[in-house]
């Protein structure tokens, strides 16, 4: 599957990045816990390849502690980044980002502030976190992608300067587990694919990663070993049944996407170090060569 999404005002944005790096002591990117490879940019990672990045793994009281961790040390395996896990309308959990990127830019004389720019795809939870940093209303918040467009310049205490950028995604999606993934999430438009897909996409990934978690919120006793039996399920149980008892697959999925999403299923992470698929740099995406759910 390739996605061709790229609108011009994105296009403009990677321009406007490349011009203001040099300026750049840190590079905070936003990831959604969920999904911490899908949600990276690898066209950023090519823009900022030398520059020290700290990977901000956002939404995490929505993700899986244990794979969090996983994430964080696998991540921290490059000596320039560093990972937190935060949320971002829980102020406490952001406090060790200005530190981090002190940390993070020690090149940096005390007398100016450490300059950082802020990155990330749509809908991973940057302008919010903006906002919770400046401590005021300064990016506009959406839960459609990409609603953010004009760079902003703020500061966030004495010691460090932040640059808002627009939401930026790679020009195409060469991996089709990543759009899927992107798609239970949200961050993809839900016009973009085919919600029935994404809906039997979501469970057979449930069914396979956290079973028991869908099994409580549905209420069933035994899971069926096909995942169109289990969007079968949710319909009849939520209220997805046509006139004449049809199922009404588009429906199901509504409903299991608005469970996931919100966060109703449980702690969920949908991808581990160990789903990366084999990566070819010369590519402006990423192959995969290993199929996995």
């Amino acid at each position: 599957m390739t996605l061709g999404w790229y609108p011009g005002h994105m296009h403009k944005a990677r321009r406007e990045i490349k011009k203001l790096l040099p300026e750049i002591d840190v590079v905070i990117e936003v990831l959604d816990a969920r999904i911490p490879y899908s949600s990276a940019n690898p066209v950023l990672g090519q823009l900022v390849r030398h520059k020290p990045v700290l990977k901000l793994l956002s939404k995490s009281d929505l993700a899986d502690p244990e794979k969090i961790r996983e994430w964080v040390a696998y991540q921290e395996q490059d000596q320039q980044v560093r990972a937190l896990p935060v949320v971002t309308t829980d102020v406490k959990t952001l406090k060790p980002i200005a530190k981090t990127c002190q940390e993070l830019a020690d090149q940096v004389r005390e007398s100016r502030s450490v300059k950082a720019m802020v990155m990330g795809i749509p809908n991973v939870g940057k302008s919010t976190l903006i906002n919770a940093l400046a401590g005021k209303r300064v990016a506009k918040v959406g839960n459609e992608p990409a609603v953010t467009r004009r760079q902003q310049k703020i500061q966030v205490g004495e010691r460090l300067q932040i640059t808002d950028t627009p939401g930026v995604l790679w020009p195409r999606i060469h991996d089709q587990n990543s759009a899927y993934r992107l798609a239970m999430t949200g961050a993809i438009r839900d016009t973009a694919m085919d919600y029935e897909d994404v809906g039997l996409w979501a469970v057979e990934t449930l069914m396979q990663r956290y079973p028991e978690q869908l099994a409580r919120r549905y209420k069933v006793d035994h899971l069926p070993d096909e995942p169109l039996s289990m969007l079968e399920i949710i319909a009849r149980k939520r209220g997805g049944l046509k006139s004449g008892g049809i199922v009404d697959y588009h429906r199901a999925s509504e409903v299991l996407l608005h469970d996931l999403r919100g966060g109703h299923l449980g702690l969920l992470t949908l991808e581990t170090p160990a789903d990366i698929p084999v990566y070819d740099p010369d590519l402006d995406g990423h192959e995969e060569t290993d199929t996995q759910g």
